[in-house]
């Protein structure tokens, strides 16, 4: 399993950065996971009775985000937060995307809570992780577009293999290559918070409630916590 290594540079500029790393092993991505189904459409029909509405750039949660994109030069308004465009796809639609099991849990969880999250087929990621900041020379291949090729700005913080980027501008958008599909058995799942302080307790029930989520169709889930003291794990 790789070990996933939040660097120094990205926890001096963030110190109350805290990330769960949810990693399944055993996935079973072909069956039906009635339990997801059933929080997508609790979201869903919430929105649609008021009751509830996702987060935007006018939450803390989300606002303290865009204050980071904009520290690294990406202006969050044109590329925004993973969390941030999730959440306004679901007020504007009424209806979050169904991907596939795996990935409809994470998103679920990200929308409820207000946080960032993601996923890595683990199978297909390259030696070790680190969150670090771009230099300018490593290549990103942006889902849903296998033929694209990108360079992150220099500066820019992204998650990082051996190989190439993961993710960039931290939480924007995943890669083609270690995407989460139906047929992943290998996966760690992230979820973000640059405020540990206000919102690590939230960030913890979010991990658990993901957790959750995959463990009836996971051979075994662990969960670990990345922070500037704790700045390593394996997954």
């Amino acid at each position: 399993m790789p070990a996933v290594h939040l660097t120094p540079a990205v926890t001096d500029a963030f110190p109350d950065t805290l990330i769960a790393l949810v990693t399944a092993t055993g996935v079973r991505g072909h069956e039906p996971w009635p339990g997801t189904t059933a929080a997508l459409a609790e979201l869903e029909q919430r929105l649609a009775d008021g009751t509830w509405h996702p987060a935007d750039e006018t939450d803390p949660r989300v606002e303290a985000w865009h204050t980071a994109y904009r520290s690294f030069g990406t202006n969050p308004r044109r590329i925004r937060p993973s969390v941030d465009a999730l959440g306004r796809r679901l007020a504007k639609k009424g209806a979050l995307p169904r991907i596939n099991p795996a990935v409809d849990s994470y998103n679920a969880v990200s929308v409820r809570h207000g946080l960032p999250a993601g996923a890595f087929d683990l199978d297909h990621v390259s030696g070790d992780i680190d969150i670090r900041y771009a230099d300018g020379t490593e290549s990103f291949t942006p889902l849903g577009e296998p033929d694209t090729v990108e360079h992150p700005k220099p500066g820019e913080i992204i998650y990082a293999d051996t190989t190439g980027v993961l993710t960039r501008h931290w939480n924007h958008r995943d890669a083609h290559r270690t995407r989460v599909t139906e047929h992943s058995a290998r996966v760690t799942f992230v979820l973000e918070t640059l405020h540990a302080d206000r919102d690590g307790d939230l960030l913890k029930t979010a991990a658990e409630e993901l957790r959750g989520l995959l463990t009836p169709h996971t051979a075994q889930t662990t969960v670990h916590y990345l922070s500037p003291t704790q700045p390593r794990a394996t997954t």
